[in-house]
């Protein structure tokens, strides 16, 4: 049986890159609301470290995670103009601070590879699987896991 264009088209996935610290990371653009400049918070006592806040997004209530840091590589340099990914979880609204945002990469479903254990000093348990271009490994970011929001 031949593999149709329609099954070809339906492996495919558009990934958005970002670093995280020096590894490259990626995630499902259709899970991304927007990607912003960090703005104004409000910090939230007694909340994990990673978390840097609270802010109002249009009127909407988002928190904002160091996603550096919930990955155990360090705080995100704050001075370093980096960026707010706000993505879509169950109820609620979550921005990731990642250092840098990078390319749209289109990618097959079926060349994805299991994740190492330890990928750039990440703990592979962050990640569904690996993706391979012609000069970059893409981390494939498991968003839920990472919303998880207890102490890594």
């Amino acid at each position: 049986m031949t593999q149709t264009v329609q099954d070809t088209n339906q492996n495919l996935v558009e990934l958005s890159t970002f670093l995280v610290g020096d590894a490259l990371c990626g995630m499902d653009i259709l899970k991304i609301q927007e990607i912003n400049k960090l703005i104004d918070m409000t910090s939230v006592p007694q909340a994990p470290s990673y978390v840097l806040g609270i802010l109002n997004l249009r009127g909407q209530i988002i928190t904002s995670i160091d996603l550096s840091q919930k990955l155990g590589l360090g705080k995100t340099d704050l001075s370093l103009d980096p960026r707010n990914i706000i993505v879509n979880s169950k109820s609620e609204h979550i921005g990731l601070l990642v250092k840098k945002i990078s390319d749209v990469v289109q990618a097959d479903k079926n060349k994805f590879e299991p994740p190492p254990s330890n990928m750039g000093g990440i703990q592979g348990e962050f990640f569904t699987g690996v993706y391979k271009t012609e000069d970059k490994l893409i981390g494939i970011l498991d968003v839920e896991k990472v919303l998880r929001l207890e102490e890594t």
